[in-house]
């Protein structure tokens, strides 16, 4: 057999660690110097340093056949390895701690401060000053003898080092301490890789096996003896699918009796996991609720795998969408752990089938994408339709972005909860209407696109109207009785809603009419006047831009007592002279009551005092709207929820323009 090896003394004891379990082989050793071996100077900290930089040339002699086997540490090898390379064999660790070596004994808190140590890693640079921040990291490079001789000619003052090389070079009586480090998690384990071929053996004994020579055996069988992966179980990373049990496939149902460890996410049925003997555990994530942290769940399902169990990730919807599947493939696989892949129904496909809105559609959609919706900065992909997951609490967000992007405001949009369970709920709207909208139900699934509308118009919403206008109105507009100035003592005149031109009685002839939207325009119509400016949108940001480009005018504000102070205020930082006139108040309709909000699926404020008034009438006790749907579906409904029972979660809240918007965030 051909066995290469790098050529330092740690490496080829680490050749005769490993032989020394098949003394009946008979080897050749051939040595070689790696690139990282030749260029000393290039600083392992370097985070452009190739991850083969120690294994490369032992890697191509397999694969042009000059070498059978190279014999590695393991935290040596990339991830992932060449093509056509393959460990056949991982051996035991005897030690994984680090040693710090210093010319005296001194252990680190012994060390004076500004001391010079020596590492070649970064996590050991970041463990190193968590614990003493007052001295200096050095990045030293060589051999073990080499940095260890750097230690007793005073080029550094201590080095951390890995205690299993010192015990394999006999140096273990340098180490004056081990530290407490979180090491790599291979380190102290040896690699034996091969490439994928067969190997002529003669005369050798595979446990209580003679084998005949000459015999072509696997490589993989005769070391074996010593791979400790023998012992470990599996990982099998199974998508649950979006809630309903009966959703899983056959095969993700067979994992899971299998099973030792089960690990699970959200929208996982607890009772239906009930029936399985293995250990569960809950490692459910949701917005700002993080039972724990990714790279905690990591550890723990490696840390089961390594003990030898049969262990499941169970994932809502499928493990591949949305949900760190291949993060923790690659986790488990750098530490050469076997995955296992089972796909589960994504909830976006599933919202397909269980709302009957089809995600592509002839002559309507021929191309849908999957998009991260919890972004800052939503993605706007031109696929016809569009499925935003995880996008909740950026419904506002993601309707502006899209507006920006050139979609059209009254494109359809459906946003459906807990897809799958008895508690499926619907709600349809337009990016218009959500631009100023919040829906605090969670999880959500957000569909854009002209496929919403063949099912969006035979659905009736059921809309809840707090304005003056409605058959419940939450206020009541009623006049001031105050002296009105002339118009004509200013040069604009600013209407911002149609009971600011109700209420103010001048005459408005020979001045300048501004005016909000197209319901202000009206009543201004029903007067006799045409707008010299009507805004675009029902908010201030329209007016604001329009009389920064104007000369300094005297304007009046005919408006609400309760007018927000961003358009007076907006426009006197313009340099205008503004004088706010409050011709009418919003007072609460004494006569007015909530009714029963399960009973909806949108309530539509059209100003902030519909939202004091609606807030006023919930009662300080309450806490309308908000809060998301536990995990497990119907069986853990929030009990706090304010809707007499109902379990489908928050309400659509639209406001009519952005002071409207930012006043039911509140809610």
């Amino acid at each position: 057999m051909r066995i290469i090896s790098r050529q330092s003394k740690l490496a080829l004891l680490q050749v005769e660690e490993v032989m020394k379990r098949f003394p009946q082989v008979d080897y050749e050793l051939i040595k070689t110097e790696s690139f990282g071996d030749k260029h000393k100077e290039v600083s392992l900290m370097d985070k452009s340093v190739a991850a083969d930089f120690f294994t490369r040339e032992l890697d191509d002699a397999l694969l042009d056949g000059r070498a059978d086997i190279a014999i590695h540490s393991a935290k040596d090898l990339p991830y992932p390895l060449p093509a056509g390379i393959e460990v056949i064999a991982l051996t035991e660790s005897a030690d994984k701690s680090d040693s710090l070596v210093t010319r005296d004994g001194k252990t680190l808190a012994q060390l004076p401060a500004n001391s010079r140590v020596g590492t070649s890693s970064e996590q050991r640079k970041a463990e190193l000053l968590a614990l003493r921040n007052d001295i200096e990291v050095v990045a030293i490079r060589g051999t073990i003898e080499e940095r260890i001789a750097q230690v007793d000619n005073g080029t550094v003052d201590a080095l951390i080092v890995a205690t299993c090389a010192l015990d394999r070079l006999g140096l273990a009586h340098r180490a004056s301490e081990r530290l407490p480090f979180k090491t790599h998690p291979l380190q102290g384990n040896l690699a034996v890789t091969a490439a994928n071929c067969k190997l002529q053996i003669a005369n050798y004994q595979v446990g209580n096996r003679q084998h005949p020579s000459p015999i072509t055996h696997h490589l993989t069988e005769l070391f074996s003896q010593i791979d400790i992966r023998k012992r470990y179980g599996k990982v099998t990373l199974v998508g649950f699918g979006p809630g309903d049990p009966e959703l899983i496939t056959v095969k993700g149902l067979r994992r899971l009796e299998q099973a030792d460890a089960i690990y699970y996410d959200d929208l996982t049925n607890e009772v239906f996991l009930e029936q399985f003997k293995a250990e569960k555990v809950y490692v459910g994530k949701r917005s700002g609720k993080h039972s724990h942290a990714q790279d905690e769940i990591n550890e723990l399902i490696y840390s089961a795998a390594i003990e030898g169990k049969q262990v499941v990730r169970l994932k809502g919807g499928d493990p591949m969408i949305f949900a760190h599947g291949r993060e923790e493939i690659d986790f488990l696989k750098a530490r050469m752990v076997e995955v296992e892949v089972i796909p589960g129904i994504s909830s976006g496909i599933a919202l397909a089938s269980l709302t009957q809105i089809p995600l592509t559609h002839r002559g309507l959609s021929r191309s849908v994408a999957f998009v991260l919706g919890h972004s800052t900065n939503p993605q706007t992909p031109e696929a016809d339709t569009l499925l935003y997951y995880m996008g909740g609490e950026k419904v506002s967000v993601i309707a502006e972005a899209l507006l920006k992007a050139g979609r059209k405001a009254d494109t359809p949009v459906a946003l459906v909860t807990n897809v799958s369970l008895p508690e499926q709920r619907e709600v349809f709207s337009t990016l218009g209407e959500l631009r100023y909208a919040v829906f605090r139900a969670t999880p959500v699934l957000i569909i854009v696109g002209e496929v919403v509308g063949l099912e969006a118009r035979s659905r009736k919403q059921r809309v809840f109207d707090t304005g003056t206008q409605s058959d419940t109105p939450l206020i009541k507009i009623v006049k001031n009785d105050i002296q009105q100035p002339k118009a004509q003592d200013f040069d604009w005149v600013v209407f911002t809603s149609r009971y600011g031109v109700r209420y103010y009685e001048n005459d408005l002839k020979g001045v300048k009419v501004a005016s909000v939207g197209p319901v202000t325009t009206a009543e201004l119509l029903k007067r006799g006047i045409t707008p010299d400016y009507e805004s675009a949108t029902q908010s201030a940001e329209g007016l604001l831009e329009f009389f920064s480009q104007q000369p300094k005018s005297r304007i009046l504000l005919p408006r609400s007592n309760k007018g927000l102070k961003a358009l007076s205020e907006g426009l006197q930082s313009q340099g205008h002279e503004v004088t706010d006139l409050p011709v009418y108040r919003n007072i609460p309709n004494p006569d007015a009551k909530l009714p029963d909000l399960s009973e909806y699926d949108k309530v539509v404020f059209t100003s902030p005092s519909t939202v004091e008034a609606f807030k006023e009438l919930q009662g300080p006790s309450k806490s309308p709207l908000k809060g998301d749907l536990a995990r497990g579906g119907a069986d853990h409904a929030l009990a706090s929820s304010p809707f007499k029972g109902d379990e489908r979660g928050a309400l659509l809240l639209i406001a009519k323009g952005k002071t409207t918007y930012e006043a039911i965030q509140t809610i």
